[in-house]
């Protein structure tokens, strides 16, 4: 492992991305960062102890179809790009600080990273069942508490989720790269064993090539 310096780990909204970077950067001694601090698009639609919902977020979840909130975000990925290639570029040649970095996000798109011919980087991408997410995202926002109105936007939130994996799962198929199921009941211990375990295997093969596990 001592190669690797960049360690990216993609996946939809509520898979546990950030959960799972923070372990993976403990044990590697590395920074960790997530591609939401570098600007963020519309956030959840559901109030929170710490949060809540802005009145344009509420509007942009409930004005918007399915595949407008997904052009949406992913023009917002597109405008991130060079800020996220930069980041990666810096870690992988020693600038970043010295040390490493594990970078998570959904704006990690596939088509994107595949481009990149950054050396000392390694990618995997989290997926989970949509009845996972749509029990996390129910817990959070206290679905059952919830008006008629928020849980309207919950499942919009939900709908975009979904379609947003199911794109990723078909760029990340079509480009031979690394995806983990991360499904109900597994530790975070266990998801980030899992992920070194891909970071290993890229390593020893040369790059970004191994698959669905």
């Amino acid at each position: 492992m001592r190669e690797v310096r960049v360690v990216l780990i993609g996946g939809t909204s509520n898979v546990g991305k950030s959960t799972v970077a923070q372990e993976v950067a403990q044990r590697l001694g590395f920074g960790c960062l997530s591609t939401d601090g570098l600007a963020r698009h519309p956030g959840r639609p559901w109030r929170t102890p710490e949060w809540e919902v802005p009145a344009h977020v509420a509007e942009h979840y409930a004005s918007l179809t399915v595949e407008e909130l997904i052009v949406s975000v992913l023009d917002h990925y597109e405008r991130l790009r060079p800020r996220i290639e930069r980041l990666i570029t810096d870690h992988a040649a020693g600038d970043g600080g010295g040390s490493g970095l594990v970078l998570e996000g959904s704006a990690l798109w596939p088509v994107r990273v595949a481009e990149l011919t950054v050396p000392r980087t390694a990618a995997v991408w989290l997926t989970a069942d949509p009845a996972v997410l749509r029990d996390r995202v129910h817990a959070d926002g206290r679905y059952e508490a919830s008006t008629a109105r928020e849980q309207a936007l919950m499942d919009k939130f939900l709908a975009r989720t979904d379609r947003y994996q199911s794109l990723m799962i078909e760029a990340l198929d079509q480009r031979g790269l690394d995806r983990l199921d991360v499904g109900a009941g597994q530790s975070v211990e266990a998801v980030a064993d899992a992920v070194l375990a891909t970071v290993a295997a890229q390593q020893a093969v040369g790059g970004r090539s191994s698959g669905r596990r």
